[in-house]
């Protein structure tokens, strides 16, 4: 029960230091540009991708084709002299200011990620500081193995990269520090 309530705790610590670093500090914000012709690039998206949702890369290459010493050589070329785009489409498009759905699930994966990192602070049996630095360290862990790549392979801007490593580290020192008292302080009167 006690690492449910810590749990519990730190997902709401986390949400609402979300709410908090995207709406007072603009961190989510952070690398996003606006297109200075709008209408024409979604004219072209619209035309150029169809009906078809997802992620797309462009400049691509087909992976069928990475066999194809031609391809791969056409490929280079036009990667060198195309600007490049990470797309994520919805032919279909949607509210963005319609944010109850969305703010949903982000209070349910701050939740679920607070337990989990209850759970771990629960069996480490550590102190308040080590606990902190266990959450300190999961925050770096996941922008490592996250949001890096994504710089990396994506080509995500840096400026994104580290804000977003600014509101999760941040954001788990926070939750983390609740959660590090509620689990020593349950621990504490489980021993008397």
């Amino acid at each position: 029960m006690r690492v449910l309530v810590a749990g519990l705790i730190g997902g709401i610590l986390m949400f609402l230091w979300g709410v908090v670093a995207h709406m007072a500090l603009g961190l989510g914000n952070v690398g996003i540009r606006q297109p200075p012709n709008e209408s024409v690039v979604l004219s072209a998206l619209h035309e150029g991708l169809g009906e078809q949702a997802g992620v797309y890369i462009l400049p691509s290459l087909d992976p069928k084709k990475m066999g194809d010493k031609a391809e791969v050589i056409a490929y280079q070329q036009q990667a060198i002299r195309s600007p490049y785009a990470w797309v994520v489409y919805l032919p279909q498009g949607d509210d963005m200011t319609q944010m109850g759905p969305q703010i949903g699930r982000q209070w349910a994966s701050d939740t679920l990620s607070g337990l989990a990192l209850a759970f771990v602070m629960g069996l480490a049996g550590l102190g308040f500081r080590r606990r902190l630095a266990l959450a300190a360290a999961v925050a770096v862990f996941a922008w490592l193995s996250t949001m890096v790549p994504y710089w990396n392979w994506y080509r995500f801007p840096l400026d994104f990269t580290w804000a977003a490593l600014i509101e999760q580290l941040i954001g788990w020192l926070i939750a983390g520090a609740a959660m590090a008292w509620w689990l020593g302080r349950s621990e504490r009167k489980l021993a008397s």
